[in-house]
């Protein structure tokens, strides 16, 4: 069985949280394609060049346990709106979508880009204030010393990058279902994710 599920949405809304649990749910791969970027941004950080970086990714380099950090992320922003880089990332991201058995891919342009055939689309959202008090909870573990309105302002610039690029923009595709985690638990946002598989499934 071939069944895609396409998660779009800016950082810190739940979208990753939501692939990770639709993948266990419905026993599909996940493909976290931030991470594609992310490694390649580290190669890049480590003295690459960028398309070169991407050409050379390993699956042992999305395994690395330094991509999460704010300046990968950064890089990770800046490296991703290079249309060759996104070109030399875009079959692996393609064969993994169509892969037997289902799959599940969450990034920025993947129900509009990648998986425009997807059986299912979602772009998973939520206010500024909550995305940043999530992403501040996160990194804050490893940098105390950061402060909400730091995480507040990457946010935002990273969001002005993506959805401004002229390569593959983040935005939500037309038939895609619109998830506003602001105010839901995450066992609320997953049990709606998971509400539209199903329904998509049973057609």
């Amino acid at each position: 069985m071939k069944f895609t599920v396409a998660i779009d949405g800016p950082a810190a809304a739940g979208k990753g949280t939501i692939a990770r649990s639709l993948a266990a749910q419905f026993g599909f791969g996940h493909l976290d394609t931030g991470l594609l970027y992310r490694a390649t941004a580290r190669r890049v950080m480590d003295g690459e060049d960028p398309l070169s970086a991407a050409l050379a990714l390993q699956s042992s380099d999305l395994r690395r346990g330094d991509l999460r950090t704010a300046q990968v992320g950064q890089v990770a922003s800046k490296v991703a709106a290079m249309p060759k880089v996104r070109t030399a990332l875009l079959d692996f991201q393609k064969n993994f979508a169509r892969r037997e058995g289902g799959a599940v891919l969450d990034g920025r342009d993947i129900g509009t880009v990648i998986c425009p055939e997807a059986e299912v689309k979602l772009f998973v959202t939520a206010t500024d204030a909550v995305r940043a008090q999530r992403r501040h909870a996160e990194l804050s573990q490893k940098d105390p010393a950061l402060t909400v309105e730091e995480v507040l302002a990457d946010l935002r610039a990273r969001d002005m990058r993506d959805a401004g690029r002229d390569t593959a923009p983040m935005t939500a595709s037309a038939d895609a279902l619109l998830l506003d985690t602001s105010e839901l638990t995450i066992e609320e946002a997953i049990e709606m994710a998971g509400a539209a598989v199903i329904a998509k499934m049973a057609v």
